[in-house]
């Protein structure tokens, strides 16, 4: 009787549901589910601190990146702010990716466009990665130069998304050139994506500002 007691017992736990942590903030088990794969990617750390590695040291982490209340609590908010299209890059990392020091110390930097997209014409994509380019180019003393074969310092290609490419390139580049993300929503470093038009297009004081903390100020006079 003791025997079939005790295995009725651990069946019986065996489909018993946890309670959510109270860093779930009230989200569905989904929900938090995909919060923690963010934080994951997103959010490492290298730091001895005890909690440093916890999903709610991790959240509060990505709250203060964001410039909102650090509760340590997830909300509908923050939800949405996972949800849009982003940067792989972490915003914070256990390594340095991006160390405050040039990232080319060659004035003229190659690039070579590897391969297109089919939802682009093969002339317009040329067109805006120059574009993209001249964004940081205008501002600082590097001048960039296509290769077609060969090695380059900058190689191009695509991933899926439906996401404004002139951002997204002009904001690939400047990691390439050796920004990290910003945390001004108005600045093309900023981690998540935009979809504003092409034509009003500019980067912000604070990719200037930083591009520039780099490589110094332009040499050329730009209109």
């Amino acid at each position: 009787m003791q025997l079939a007691l005790l295995w009725a017992v651990c069946l019986l736990s065996g489909h018993l549901a946890l309670p959510l942590p109270p860093e779930a903030g009230g989200m569905s088990e989904l929900q938090w589910e995909q919060a923690q794969h963010y934080l994951k990617r997103f959010y490492l750390h290298d730091s001895k601190e005890k909690d440093a590695n916890s999903l709610e040291f991790k959240l509060k982490e990505m709250q203060k990146f964001f410039g909102l209340p650090v509760t340590g609590r997830l909300n509908a908010h923050i939800v949405e702010i996972m949800q849009k299209p982003r940067c792989g890059v972490p915003d914070v990392a256990e390594y340095s990716l991006f160390p405050k020091r040039q990232k080319w110390t060659s004035r003229i930097v190659t690039y070579r466009i590897l391969s297109y997209t089919s939802d682009l014409k093969p002339a317009v994509v040329d067109q805006i990665v120059a574009k993209a380019l001249s964004m940081w180019s205008r501002h600082i003393p590097l001048r960039f130069k296509r290769v077609r074969m060969g090695t380059a310092d900058i190689m191009i290609g695509f991933a899926r998304g439906g996401i404004n490419f002139l951002y997204a390139a002009t904001h690939e580049l400047g990691h390439s050139l050796g920004l990290g993300h910003s945390s001004d929503p108005r600045a093309v470093m900023y981690p998540t994506y935009r979809t504003e038009d092409s034509q009003s297009f500019r980067l912000a004081q604070d990719d200037i500002e930083g591009i520039q903390k780099l490589y110094g100020r332009s040499y050329f006079r730009r209109r």
